[in-house]
């Protein structure tokens, strides 16, 4: 299975013309009998003093970078309109593979707003000293322990398991390692965690030997597809939840540029609306189908029938305000207590949160 494809969301908006002329007006007609008032005088507007037809609201060009994958799910419907011209502003959309495509473009500017990890956004914060800022988490957790068997049914059951995973250094190990350790297992001694660099090769593993995985959808769900004795033992979203954290897993967000955000606010606000009936429109089973069509056409899933499957399995969300500040702070807080570099360094300050007050 190949890493997801770029995607590119475009543009458009709504003109409004309008125009008003100032009517003539007819002199009286005369009378048999003279009056002894002089009629009134009428005076016709010249063309060239007629009121000019009022200009259309002039659209806000937006650069808009987006990560292949289930955070782009989201996204799904607001690039179609953007085919026929129906969103709200001018938006140029770049699809990648990896953070590291895109990142130096963030920190130069060249995006005015981009869909990356959670985590990406506060280092971006800290290396461009508080030149971004997190408009909406869009995914929460989308990783799953998938095996081939029945043996899993809580975190403490993988004692002594060997189990494959990805993320190695990143978030995905921060937060199994977190899980593991909240139930009583030493992630170093009390099991065998072997991480690979693709969730496709992990995936071909669990496919071709069986075992235990952990892996994001929707690998999850090709793997089930694919071999009928595979299942899902554990969702992380839920062992999450049951630790009663505040937080949640917070796996992408959208960020912005502070300055284009100062500068067009209400194409910000804009934004904000579209991408959120668009996250409605991938998330309703009214739509489903429809969503699933464009995942196959965008490339970010390869097949409707997976695609139909795992979109619901993918957290899509939409969360900003304070509701994001206090899901997303807790959340880079146990990141950061697992390993500072994993959010830049420092905590991001309160204005890294977009609008959260």
């Amino acid at each position: 299975m190949k890493k997801f494809l770029a995607m590119i969301l475009a543009l458009a908006m709504v003109f409004a013309l309008a125009a008003c002329g100032a009517p003539k007006e007819e002199a009286p007609a005369p009378t048999q009998e003279p009056v002894e008032e002089a009629p009134q005088e009428t005076e016709s507007v010249p063309e060239e003093e007629a009121a000019e037809p009022e200009e259309a609201a002039e659209k806000a060009d937006v650069k808009i970078a987006v990560l292949n994958g289930p955070t782009a799910l989201g996204a799904l419907h607001l690039m179609k309109l953007a085919e026929t011209g129906e969103t709200p502003d001018n938006y140029e959309f770049t699809l990648a593979g990896s953070p590291d495509e895109i990142l130096g473009n963030i920190i130069k500017g060249e995006f005015d707003i981009a869909a990356v990890p959670a985590n990406v956004a506060s280092v971006l914060y800290n290396k461009t000293e508080g030149a971004v800022q997190m408009l909406a988490v869009n995914t929460l957790g989308v990783l799953y322990c998938v095996e081939t068997g029945n043996e899993i049914n809580s975190v403490a059951d993988l004692k002594g398991k060997t189990v494959y995973s990805v993320g190695k250094g990143a978030t995905p190990e921060y937060i199994f390692n977190y899980l593991l350790t909240a139930n009583g297992l030493d992630p170093a001694a009390d099991l065998t965690v072997e991480y690979k660099s693709e969730a496709a090769e992990a995936a071909a593993i669990l496919s071709e030997n069986g075992g235990v995985a952990v892996l994001p959808q929707p690998f999850v769900t090709a793997v089930l597809a694919k071999n009928p004795d595979a299942r899902v033992a554990l969702s992380f979203n839920d062992e999450w939840d049951k630790l009663g954290e505040e937080s949640a897993i917070t796996t992408g967000c959208v960020i912005v540029q502070k300055k284009f955000a100062e500068e067009n606010p209400e194409a910000v606000e804009r934004f904000m609306a579209a991408y959120e009936e668009s996250v409605n429109y991938t998330n309703s089973e009214e739509t489903l189908p429809e969503a699933a069509k464009l995942a196959v056409e965008y490339g970010v899933i390869p097949a409707e029938p997976v695609a139909v499957k795992a979109i619901p399995q993918c957290a899509i969300v939409f969360k900003a305000g304070e509701e994001m500040q206090t899901m997303a702070s807790a959340f880079l807080q146990i990141l950061y207590d697992a390993n500072p570099a994993a959010v830049g360094g420092k905590m991001p300050a309160e204005d890294f949160y977009y609008n959260a007050k």
